[in-house]
């Protein structure tokens, strides 16, 4: 029997779709969750598609999170606005918060958005690619579970903490990148143990601080920020930026919470959006555009280089044509949910 399973795009939205409204979610949330699954496997990063599944079906099993919750949007300052997510999933509130986050980008010239209340198990990237296909730079970052020893330390302590940036093109999709301040995303780690591969030296130390290769050890032990104090910086940036700034949870706060182990922290999540052509006289967004693409020409220019996300959306197009491969036990583990 093969070990993987086609399936269209379309048959992913659905399969992701009818699980969570089994699971108890309202049509909204089981819908907007299925959107950034899909979106994932569209983009072959299955860290953050199908495999997820089985997370929502364990936080959800705990009672913690609202899956029927109604996010409610709200002004804090003409530059600022709020979702509150009300203990829901994070998707539903981010597509809520898009479009005030947008048209205050446009009024003001940068705007700013706090999500609270949610539980966050998903990528970054589709929030600020949204905003970059309507013209505006954009950043979002959110903090985790307590899975990063701090620089020099062995214990967790900071979450991987992702950040994402998206820069709009003219006449082509926008530049974006996602990426943890770890070294790795915590889901690579548990795809390498599913798939019973070694994890490369420097991802991780165990629990017993020594360094391992052992994906099992690793998740027991502590996770590493990248490039030393360079990466634990930025964690702790984040930290600030999607706890203190918005009045949500520091990722050792969320780590507490999740009593059961689920791995799905509660928190928040901090987006700024700026219009670009609000930052020159005359505002000439043409010309700002132009003016990037020289760099990204420069860049390309050199053998062996690529943009941020031109690996995704060569598997956006691959994947629309073709389909996508889901590993059978993974697809036999989201039917035992349903069962």
């Amino acid at each position: 029997m093969p070990e993987t399973v086609p399936m269209t795009l379309e048959e992913v939205h659905a399969l992701a779709r009818d699980t969570l409204l089994r699971l108890g979610c309202s049509a909204a949330q089981a819908t907007a969750v299925a959107d950034t699954v899909t979106a994932a496997e569209r983009d072959e990063c299955q860290a953050h598609g199908l495999f997820r599944i089985p997370f929502y079906a364990r936080v959800i099993a705990t009672g913690r999170p609202n899956p029927q919750a109604e996010p409610a949007v709200s002004e804090l300052a003409p530059g600022i606005a709020r979702v509150d997510g009300k203990t829901g999933f994070a998707p539903l509130a981010l597509q809520m918060g898009a479009e005030p986050l947008a048209e205050r980008a446009r009024s003001q010239g940068i705007a700013a958005l706090a999500v609270n209340n949610v539980f966050h198990i998903a990528a970054l990237w589709p929030e600020v690619e949204r905003l970059a296909e309507q013209g505006l730079a954009a950043f979002a970052f959110t903090a985790a579970i307590d899975y990063v020893a701090p620089a020099g330390g062995t214990k967790p302590l900071y979450g991987t903490n992702p950040m994402a940036f998206a820069w709009p093109r003219e006449g082509r999709p926008p530049l974006v990148f996602d990426q943890a301040s770890s070294v790795s995303a915590r889901g690579t780690i548990q795809i390498h143990r599913r798939e019973g591969k070694p994890i490369p030296e420097g991802w991780a130390v165990g629990p017993d601080g020594e360094p391992t290769t052992d994906p099992d050890v690793a998740l027991q032990g502590a996770q590493l920020p990248f490039g030393g104090h360079k990466g634990a910086a930025i964690a702790l940036m984040v930290e600030l930026l999607a706890g203190a700034v918005i009045g949500d949870l520091f990722s050792f706060e969320a780590g507490m919470r999740d009593t059961d182990h689920t791995g799905a922290p509660q928190g928040g999540e901090f987006m700024i959006a700026i219009d670009p052509a609000r930052c020159t006289p005359g505002g000439d967004r043409t010309a700002q555009f132009a003016h990037a693409e020289r760099l990204f020409e420069r860049i390309l220019s050199q053998e062996g280089t690529r943009l941020p996300s031109q690996r995704r959306f060569a598997a956006r197009e691959r994947t629309r044509r073709e389909g996508v491969s889901i590993p059978r036990t993974l697809l036999e583990k989201i039917d035992s949910l349903i069962r």
